[in-house]
């Protein structure tokens, strides 16, 4: 039987992936309510979004359209964040942005129809989102605990994955408060098993120091280029990857470490809403 989800992996290549449309709510988006830099351009943002999705589908992905009905709910595009796949199943979290609840359930039954079945639900005051949740490898789960992530999250995402996955804890800044969406992958994103961009200023010496020893080689994005998302890059194939236009520097580092870069137009989807290449996919097989 071919296999339907799963991988464990950030960065070998993508074979199934959920995406969905702006619709209505993230067009009618209140900034000072949902803390984005602008209100969006519904017209605008579902043109700059067909043309993110087509990078995606161009490499052989097959796209899932998260289309299940959630009312005021302008962050939902973000489909990575409220759920983890791994090679048991799917994983409902808890989201720890309140106005974020509900699309947890909502995107299960997408996967559900998908072939993907429910492993697990978080529960009680577990909060967890996928933005914080970064793969080292199949058997390695880096899990950021700070304003969307607790230690209660953890461990029922520990008891969920099983024995054979070690779940890290890493801890994370305040920088600028609970409102900002500062995720672990805000920071660091992977683009092979040996190779991650980030800014490691704001990472914890330990986990920088557990990357090193892990072999993992840091492509540092410089400071003008974190607040446009530069750390914000999603592997379609390892060392194949899709991040926001506007980032030449990082985009030249990543090159000269042998990667090949698409990019895409994000005014909309990205700079004003405050998510990147990443949250606006949810990888559900890899490899």
């Amino acid at each position: 039987m071919t296999e339907r989800y799963g991988g464990q992996t950030m960065w070998e290549p993508l074979r199934r992936v959920v995406v969905r449309r702006p619709g209505a709510a993230f067009g009618a988006a209140d900034p000072a309510r949902w803390h984005y830099a602008a209100q969006p351009d519904l017209a605008a943002a579902q043109a700059e979004h067909e043309g993110f999705v087509a990078l995606v589908r161009g490499s052989g992905a097959e796209i899932i359209e998260h289309d299940e009905p959630l009312d005021d709910h302008a962050d939902a595009i973000f489909c990575h964040d409220p759920v983890l796949v791994s090679d048991r199943g799917a994983i409902l979290l808890r989201m720890g942005k309140p106005l974020r609840r509900g699309e947890e359930e909502a995107l299960g039954r997408t996967l559900e129809r998908a072939g993907v079945p429910i492993a697990a639900r978080l529960e009680g005051d577990a909060l967890a989102e996928s933005g914080d949740l970064l793969w080292l490898d199949r058997n390695t789960l880096a899990a950021g605990v700070g304003f969307r992530t607790n230690r209660a999250g953890v461990a029922q995402l520990a008891r969920a994955l099983g024995p054979a996955v070690t779940v890290l804890s890493v801890e994370l800044p305040w920088y600028t408060g609970p409102d900002a969406c500062l995720h672990l992958m805000s920071l660091i994103s992977m683009v092979d098993r040996d190779l991650a961009v980030a800014w490691p200023r704001l990472l914890p010496v330990t986990f920088v120091a557990e990357l090193a020893a892990r072999g993992i080689r840091l492509v540092e994005v410089p400071e003008s280029e974190f607040a446009t998302m530069a750390t914000n890059v999603l592997a379609l194939a390892p060392r194949r990857a899709v991040m926001l236009e506007g980032n030449p520097v990082t985009q030249a580092r990543l090159e000269a470490a042998g990667c090949t870069v698409l990019t895409y137009r994000g005014r909309e989807i990205s700079l004003k809403a405050e998510g990147g290449a990443t949250c606006l996919t949810r990888p559900v097989l890899r490899g």
